[in-house]
C-alpha cells in the first residue's frame, strides 16, 4: 500500500508558474513509475508526465517544453514544475504510483489559470 499527498497548487495567471509535489509514504520501495495526470471538467484523465525508476521521463506533447517532472533521489517525492502556465492547462492534477500492476491516486489538488 502506498499513500500519495499532492500540495502546491492554486491560482496562476498566464504565463506564471507553478510547481506541485507528491509525498509518498507507505511501501515505497516497491513503486515504479510516478507519474502526472490531470482531469479538466468535462474532459477525460490523462497524462501529463511521469518519472521512471531508472528516472526516465515522459511528457504529453501539449506540456513539452512547459514543464518538468522530477524525483527526489529517495524517490519518495515527485515534483512538477509548470511554467509558461496558460488557460488550457487548468485542472485537477493528481499524482499516480504503479506498483506491479496496481495504479495508486492522490487526491488531487486544483490549478486555475486564469487572469
Amino acid at each position: 500500500q502506498v499513500q500519495l499527498v499532492e500540495s502546491g497548487g492554486g491560482l496562476v495567471q498566464p504565463g506564471g508558474s507553478l510547481r506541485l509535489s507528491c509525498a509518498a509514504s507507505g511501501s515505497i520501495s516497491t513503486i515504479n513509475t510516478m507519474a502526472w495526470y490531470r482531469q479538466a471538467p468535462r474532459k477525460e484523465r490523462e497524462l501529463v508526465a511521469e518519472v521512471t525508476i531508472d528516472g526516465r521521463t515522459n511528457y504529453a506533447d501539449s506540456v513539452k517544453g512547459r514543464f518538468t517532472a522530477s524525483r527526489n533521489s529517495a524517490r519518495t517525492t515527485l515534483y512538477l514544475q509548470m511554467n509558461s502556465l496558460q488557460p488550457e492547462d487548468t485542472a485537477v492534477y493528481y499524482c499516480n504510483a504503479l506498483i506491479y500492476t496496481n495504479r495508486y491516486w492522490g487526491q488531487g489538488t486544483q490549478v486555475t489559470v486564469s487572469s
